[in-house]
């Protein structure tokens, strides 16, 4: 029987194309997304790879419906080995703009729900001893940027969450990471949540615009986003940090001096040893 991998926000993007290549690569995937009459794209993918795809409709800030979904796996095939937490939301505002129902929406999406899906999943990986769990953050949880405080503050949020766990998992066989994407050609531009136009910050959020606008008409195409994200899954190297492209890496390195998190994960190890 192939190891389960469940991997959220597929209907689009880089998700779908994680979806199909880790089909590809023998896993039986379970792709979730909040409105199952959007798998066409998904389905039609699939199709041309000469894979199947399980689909489930799974709204990932319903943490009651995620619970039912981990459940119902379990009991169907034994498990979840490969947990890929990719749904998100994009905000541009500044903090001033933002309402905190705004914040706590990002919270929610970014945050909060590839957090709650670590729990479900990780008892029975623990047991098992063995599992994989990858987010897909951002460059943006490295990097903070303008106009992008809580989308940032979110995506960092959840590195340190799964930075922490990660020497404590591995303890149990249990492979925690992240993969930092930068810009990607896909629908997440159209979701992103803005603030009216004009106030005190229209010049200043025009200029971000532009810079992003450029930014994205060079992204990196959701096909090789997605392959690096099935690449990092299924890699025997373990690394807790992936970049998806090398201006990824190179944007990352801004902020980051240890790339692939060795450094971190090196350091904390000893704090467990006695255990």
């Amino acid at each position: 029987m192939a190891d389960v991998a469940l991997i959220t926000g597929t209907s689009s993007g880089m998700g779908l194309h994680a979806a199909v290549e880790l089909a590809w690569r023998g896993l039986h995937v379970v792709a979730t997304m909040r409105d199952v009459r959007r798998a066409g794209p998904l389905q039609e993918a699939a199709a041309a790879a000469g894979v199947d795809v399980d689909v489930r409709a799974l709204d990932v800030v319903d943490h009651a419906a995620a619970a039912r979904l981990v459940a119902d796996l379990e009991a169907e095939h034994g498990g979840v080995e490969v947990l890929v937490n990719n749904a998100g939301q994009g905000s541009v505002a500044t903090a001033e703009q933002l309402s905190m129902r705004q914040v706590q929406d990002q919270l929610d999406i970014n945050y909060l729900a590839p957090v709650n899906l670590t729990k479900l999943v990780f008892p029975g990986m623990r047991e098992r001893g063995s599992g994989r769990i990858l987010t897909v953050t951002s460059v943006g949880g490295t990097v903070g940027q303008p106009f992008a405080d809580a989308y940032c503050g979110a995506k960092f949020a959840v590195e340190g969450f799964m930075q922490s766990l990660a020497v404590v998992a591995e303890r149990f066989g249990i492979r925690v990471g992240v993969i930092e994407p930068a810009a990607v050609s896909s629908s997440f531009v159209g979701n992103v949540v803005r603030p009216e136009a004009g106030g005190p910050y229209a010049a200043l959020l025009d200029a971000y615009v532009g810079r992003t606008a450029g930014a994205f008409a060079n992204a990196q195409k959701p096909e090789s986003a997605g392959a690096a994200i099935a690449a990092a899954v299924m890699s025997d190297e373990y690394r807790f940090r992936w970049q998806s492209s090398e201006g990824a890496t190179a944007f990352a390195g801004v902020s980051l001096a240890d790339l692939d998190g060795s450094r971190v994960l090196g350091f904390t190890r000893p704090w467990i040893a006695a255990g």
